[in-house]
């Protein structure tokens, strides 16, 4: 993060942006960003006592998940089913977390239909999406889902689309975007800037690497820009 935003400083022209990454690398700012321009997500809300949590757990309704606002691969989250579970893990973030653990993100549980959705975004455009299926509540091929072919439809694609304006502005970006299916239509959940598709380019059948290098090359040829912030 430091190198990308002292590229920046000089001129050098960067895929992502900084403050794209800083965005993404933070679900709180993620969060607010996608509402700011009406992006649909799950009810979420931001405390930073375990007291005002657990009002917030108990105002969204049993179960919720519990998630530190920085963090990635599934890691550290937790489906809160009744409050002496609230209790104990609010108890277990704020004696033995860090301060990132002292702003207890909470979210709505959205009961999923065995799978989520991860689409694939260069410069605005969705080139893929995949299916991540798991048993396990945590639909994350870090934490051992499988993967499979999700197509494009209008729907999502548009949503696509506004969620990287939401995150990028104008800005060229690279985004994996990862999506719920519920009762209210997609959901956007979390947006990633530095995505993984290790997993995604058999049940696609897309190069997503070599979209993404194609892209990097054709910007790396374009002048740099002169002005300097400071």
């Amino acid at each position: 993060m430091y190198l990308l935003h002292a590229l920046e400083q000089i001129g050098v022209r960067t895929l992502n942006h900084y403050a794209v990454a800083t965005t993404c690398n933070d679900k709180y700012l993620t969060t607010a960003a996608l509402i700011a321009h009406h992006i649909p997500v799950p009810h979420t809300r931001l405390a930073f006592t375990p007291e005002a949590a657990l009002q917030s757990i108990e105002a969204l309704g049993y179960p919720v998940v519990l998630k530190p606002p920085i963090g990635s691969w599934g890691r550290l989250l937790a489906r809160v089913n009744d409050r002496d579970a609230a209790e104990a893990i609010l108890e277990h973030k704020e004696t033995l977390g860090g301060y990132q653990h002292h702003a207890y993100y909470i979210q709505e549980y959205i009961p999923k239909p065995g799978r989520d959705i991860r689409a694939f975004v260069v410069d605005h455009e969705p080139i893929c999406a995949i299916y991540r299926h798991a048993t396990h509540w945590v639909t994350n091929t870090a934490r051992g889902a499988t993967t499979s072919l999700c197509p494009l439809t209008p729907e999502l694609v548009d949503l696509c689309r506004r969620t990287t304006h939401a995150i990028a502005g104008d800005a060229p970006a690279i985004l994996a975007i990862d999506l719920l299916e519920s009762d209210r239509g997609l959901l956007v959940n979390e947006v990633n800037a530095t995505m993984e598709f290790r997993n995604s380019i058999a049940p696609t059948g897309v190069d997503i690497p070599g979209i993404v290098a194609e892209r990097v090359i054709e910007l790396a040829k374009m002048p740099n820009r002169v002005e300097v912030r400071r």
